[in-house]
C-alpha cells in the first residue's frame, strides 16, 4: 500500500483498491515483426511505473482506469523466443480505486474478458535483425516478415531499443504482442513455486509470504465478484422468464437457473431478455407517432 499511496492525495486502505498483475510487453517477435530487446525492457520497466491505463490508446481523461505502481522484468528460464533468446517480459502491478463506476470492469478483468493490453512508448532505435542497420537513421533493403539466407534463414524483424519515454498502456481487443495482457492469478511467477514449497512441507517468509497473501486476497475477491455476477444473471433470468413465459413460476425459474453452467445461464438469460423485449416493447414518448399507430393530432404523443 505504501507504493500505491505515493500517487494518492490521501492514504487509501486495502479495501478501497483493486490490484492486478499485467504483462505489458516482452522480447518475442510480435505481429508487426518487431520485438523489444532485453535492455529495452529494463528501461521501460522504470519508465512505466506511475503511468496510467486507458482504453484503445484514446487519451481522453475519462478513459483513465488504472495506474501502475510497481514493475519488474522477469526471465522465464523454461521458454525461448523465436529469435533464440531467453524469454523475458515486463510484469507490472496496477491498481484501481473500487467504486460503482468500475464494478463491471473489475468483474470483466477477473473473468478474463478484459485481458489484452498494448503499450505506447517512444523507442529511439529500430535495428534490422539481418544487417543491424538502425531504421531511424535510414532504412535498409531488408523487409520485415521475410526470411533471408543469412543468418540461417531467420525471419527479418526490427529490434526496438533505446526507450526514451512511456506514454500509457491500454486495454485493447487485439494487441500487437500476443503475450501482453492481464496475468492469471495462478501464473507460475505469481506463486506456483511458493505453493509447491508449501506442499513439500516448507514455510514461506518475507516476499514469498506477501505474494501468497496477495494471491489469497485476489482469489477471495474473484470468488466474491463471480458470485455477485452469478446472482445478477440468475435474477435477470427469473425476471425475464416471468415476463415472457406462461405457466412458469418464480420458484421453478430459480431452480432452473441454479442448475445451469455460467455459459448456459448467460445464453438463456439473453434469449429470455430478447423474448421479453418482443412481447413488451418499450416506446419512447419522444419519438413522435410510430408507423401504424393512429394518434390524435396535436401533442398527444408527448403526454404522460
Amino acid at each position: 500500500m505504501d507504493l500505491i499511496n505515493r500517487y494518492t492525495r490521501r492514504q487509501l486502505s486495502e479495501e478501497e483498491v483493486y490490484t492486478f498483475p499485467v504483462v505489458l510487453c516482452d522480447n518475442e517477435v510480435d505481429r508487426d515483426y518487431e520485438r523489444f530487446s532485453c535492455e529495452a525492457l529494463q528501461g521501460l520497466c522504470e519508465l512505466f511505473v506511475g503511468k496510467t491505463g486507458i482504453f484503445d490508446h484514446n487519451p481522453k481523461g475519462e478513459n483513465q482506469q488504472a495506474r501502475i505502481y510497481r514493475a519488474e522484468v522477469v526471465r522465464d528460464s523454461d521458454r525461448t523466443t523465436s529469435a533464440g533468446e531467453a524469454y523475458h517480459y515486463l510484469l507490472a502491478q496496477a491498481y484501481m480505486v473500487r467504486g460503482e463506476h468500475n464494478r463491471d470492469l473489475i468483474l470483466e478483468i477477473d473473468a478474463g474478458i478484459k485481458k489484452e493490453v498494448s503499450v505506447s512508448c517512444r523507442m529511439d532505435r529500430a535495428v534490422c535483425s539481418v544487417c543491424g542497420a538502425d531504421q531511424r537513421e535510414g532504412p535498409c533493403a531488408h523487409e520485415k516478415g521475410k526470411r533471408y539466407p543469412h543468418p540461417d534463414g531467420a525471419l527479418c524483424h526490427h529490434i526496438l531499443d533505446g526507450p526514451s519515454d512511456a506514454y500509457e498502456w491500454s486495454f485493447v481487443a487485439v494487441p500487437a504482442q500476443a503475450g501482453a495482457g492481464v496475468r492469471s492469478a495462478t501464473s507460475k511467477h505469481f506463486c506456483q513455486e511458493d505453493l509447491d514449497g508449501l506442499l513439500q512441507g516448507g514455510a514461506l517468509e518475507g516476499e514469498a509470504a506477501e505474494r501468497l497473501k496477495g494471491y489469497l486476497r485476489q482469489t477471495r475477491e474473484a470468488a466474491r465478484l463471480g458470485g455477485e455476477w452469478r446472482r445478477r444473471q440468475e435474477d435477470e433470468l427469473v425476471r425475464c422468464g416471468l415476463l415472457s413465459l406462461e405457466g412458469v413460476d418464480c420458484k421453478s425459474l430459480r431452480a432452473i437457473a441454479g442448475r445451469l453452467e455460467s455459459g448456459e445461464l448467460q445464453m438463456l438469460s439473453a434469449a429470455l431478455q430478447k423474448k421479453a423485449a418482443q412481447q413488451l416493447p418499450i416506446h419512447s414518448q419522444l419519438l413522435g407517432e410510430l408507423p401504424g399507430r393512429q394518434e390524435a393530432k396535436g401533442e398527444s404523443q408527448f403526454r404522460i
